[in-house]
């Protein structure tokens, strides 16, 4: 049986088999403790720092400013609530976008729940945040500011340099949730200019469990979590070090891969969308036409839904509704609620993301069964 193309990146993306090859050691011969003083530890311990290196040469930073942590829930978690821990004394408001992912939007209602501000800030119809809304909202006590990078359902890039520029001048943190641009995008801390920022393994050729929180020297923090020191004291537990060689080795193979990475995603999700839109009038865009990932194709298909669209070409095309972390059949996705579409398009809509192992075959593939898909469910209701 032909396997499925595979069009659900940004829910996961395969294990490379250069990470598979960089972790395999580490998972038999070198299992030592890293915290032990012995050769057996001093090698785990030397994965590990080695590993950090790669992670912060993928994003401009000090390997001392990483934190590793098992998930960019995780990471999220840390930020916003070990900055609250850090700042509650002094500052009792947060702001974050309307289209941040569940890992950003429930520790943010948790801290509204113990008693601090929360502003949340409405986006356009392209998904994207205004930096003079975020201006308007800010206060003498935000303690935080936290804007994802990019829009793990329909791939809107925001503008979080014009963002930091404005925090910064009101000594305001900011943080940034890139687990969905990491490996599609250059990230560059410096240029973003935020304060703390979140990566997710598995969303670039990582395995899953393992994420990274990038938190410039000097930012205000407290663990979330108590234990002993590692990570600086911020995530204590032993470290999982295969899962760390894992993340390093992929930080390496994205660094080696971009920019020639982002240009293939760009023109096998431009292929995929000029097929489809030739085969399916009145076919819509969802997102910024030009300021999203490369990889990220988000549509809506006239007259159908897309749960009834997947269910059709099960077998065919592996894709989703939306974020694989919220999804529900036919459920009106929180994002395109918040881009102000109407209930049949935002019922009508489909996530497709490419990937580095994605062909233009199956692009090819992959248009063609969706079309069919769509005229099969239409002249059914006919």
């Amino acid at each position: 049986m032909t396997r499925p193309v595979y069009l659900d990146y940004n829910a996961t993306t395969p294990v490379a088999a250069e990470v598979v090859e960089a972790m395999l050691p580490y998972l038999v011969e070198h299992y030592g403790n890293p915290s032990s003083s012995h050769p057996y530890g001093g090698k785990a311990a030397e994965a590990v720092r080695d590993a950090r290196e790669s992670v912060a040469r993928l994003l401009g930073a000090a390997a001392d400013e990483i934190v590793f942590t098992g998930s960019a829930t995780e990471a999220n978690n840390l930020a916003l609530l070990g900055v609250a821990r850090a700042l509650a004394g002094a500052k009792r408001h947060l702001v974050v976008s309307a289209v941040e992912h569940p890992a950003v939007i429930e520790p943010a209602l948790h801290l509204q729940s113990e008693g601090w501000d929360l502003s949340v800030i409405p986006v356009d119809a392209h998904g994207r945040v205004d930096p003079s809304d975020i201006a308007a909202a800010l206060r003498p006590d935000t303690a935080l500011v936290s804007v994802m990078h990019a829009n793990n359902e329909v791939g809107t890039l925001q503008p979080v340099a014009e963002i930091a520029a404005i925090t910064k001048a009101r000594g305001i943190l900011l943080h940034t949730d890139a687990a969905q641009s990491a490996g599609k995008i250059p990230l560059n801390v410096d240029a973003l200019g935020v304060d703390l920022l979140t990566l997710a393994g598995h969303k670039f050729y990582a395995p899953k469990g393992v994420g990274a929180l990038y938190v410039r020297t000097g930012t205000p923090i407290k663990p979330i979590q108590f234990g002993a020191d590692q990570e600086r004291g911020l995530r204590p537990g032993t470290e999982n070090v295969p899962q760390m060689v894992g993340l390093g080795a992929a930080a390496r193979l994205a660094r080696q891969r971009l920019p020639a990475a982002t240009e293939k995603l760009r023109l096998l999700r431009d292929a995929l969308h000029q097929r489809l839109a030739a085969a399916v009038p009145g076919l819509k865009l969802n997102g910024h036409p030009t300021e999203r990932l490369p990889n990220t194709l988000h549509v809506s298909f006239p007259g159908i839904t897309g749960g009834e669209l997947l269910s059709r070409v099960d077998g065919q095309v592996a894709a989703s509704l939306g974020s694989a972390c919220h999804s529900g059949a036919d459920a009106v996705s929180g994002v395109l609620a918040a881009m102000g579409c109407d209930v049949n398009r935002a019922l009508g809509a489909v996530r497709l993301s490419v990937g580095w192992m994605s062909t233009p075959e199956e692009m090819e593939s992959a248009a063609t069964a969706l079309a069919e898909g769509v005229t099969s469910l239409l002249l059914r209701r006919s």
